[in-house]
């Protein structure tokens, strides 16, 4: 049974600076830890990411898999699983709310993952909470040290 884990952390930056590092899939190996690759498959008629090829290793989970992205809105993501190797349910979201007039942003990211194989749920809730904090820390880092990503067309 899939169960959810959710954090936030605030990070000082703009709402739009921490959506371009989210946005910058190409750029997740570079900061995020658990990611090893990502590819773009898609996009819509914005240039955002519909679907995202990720390689994945997160300790326990360990998958090459693709995510299907809904941008809900200027500060927020949300992601759903498409297809995997030993995935059955990867549902996130990145939900950005200002903080300080829009100088800092507080970031709250949510993740349901539910694998194939037989896994205790201390392991799994283990596993999104690893994968949920080294996701936060390494954005704030990401974003405070400014080295965020491309300017857009």
């Amino acid at each position: 049974m899939a169960e959810h884990t959710k954090s936030s952390i605030t990070i000082d930056a703009a709402p739009a600076d921490v959506m371009g590092v989210i946005s910058d899939f190409a750029r997740y190996p570079e900061w995020t830890g658990e990611v090893k690759e990502a590819e773009i498959l898609s996009t819509d008629d914005q240039g955002r990411a519909e679907q995202v090829r990720l390689l994945l290793d997160a300790g326990a989970i360990k998958d090459d898999h693709t995510l299907g992205y809904t941008w809900v809105s200027d500060n927020e993501v949300s992601w759903s699983l498409v297809k995997s190797q030993m995935l059955r349910t990867l549902d996130g979201s990145y939900t950005l709310a200002p903080v300080d007039g829009g100088k800092r942003t507080e970031v709250t990211y949510q993740l349901t993952v539910d694998v194939k194989i037989p896994m205790l749920g201390m392991i799994k809730r283990k596993a999104e909470k690893v994968i949920i904090d080294r996701a936060l820390a390494g954005l704030k880092k990401r974003v405070e040290s400014g080295d965020s990503a491309a300017p857009q067309a």
